[in-house]
C-alpha cells in the first residue's frame, strides 16, 4: 500500500540514519490507485509537514510501499521523497509544489 508520509528535515535524518521512520498516526493513503487520489494524498501530506513546522523550514513527504500503513517505514521500501527545494514559509497560503527525489539522492537533501 503506498503511504504518504509528512515529514521534516530532522525526520528524513532519522530515516537516512536508523534505517527507518518509527510508526505514527500522520500518514496519508490514497483513495485509489489514479494520479488524482495520490496527488490528493501527497497534498494532505504536504499540509501536515506544514503544520509540523508552524514556520519557516521544507516540507518534506516520505513516499512508501509498505504491507501495514500503520507500521514503522522501513527506507528500504521507500520510493521517493518529495520535499521543497528550499526554506520557504510554510505558514503561507500559496506554496510552490514540493520536488520529486529519488532515495538515492536524500543524502544530497540533507547536505
Amino acid at each position: 500500500m503506498r503511504v504518504y508520509v509528512p515529514a521534516s528535515l530532522t525526520a528524513l535524518a532519522e530515516l537516512a540514519a536508523r534505517g527507518e521512520l518509527p510508526a505514527s498516526t500522520d500518514r496519508f493513503v490514497a483513495a485509489d490507485e489514479s494520479e488524482e487520489a495520490e496527488y490528493d494524498a501527497l497534498t494532505e501530506a504536504a499540509a501536515a509537514s506544514a503544520a509540523q513546522l508552524g514556520g519557516a523550514g521544507r516540507r518534506v513527504v516520505v513516499v512508501a510501499e509498505l504491507p501495514d500503513p500503520d507500521g514503522p517505514v522501513p527506507v528500504t521500501l521507500v520510493e521517493a521523497v518529495h520535499a521543497d527545494t528550499d526554506d520557504v514559509d510554510a505558514t503561507a497560503l500559496d506554496l510552490p509544489d514540493l520536488a520529486w527525489y529519488a532515495v538515492q539522492e536524500i543524502p544530497d537533501l540533507l547536505g
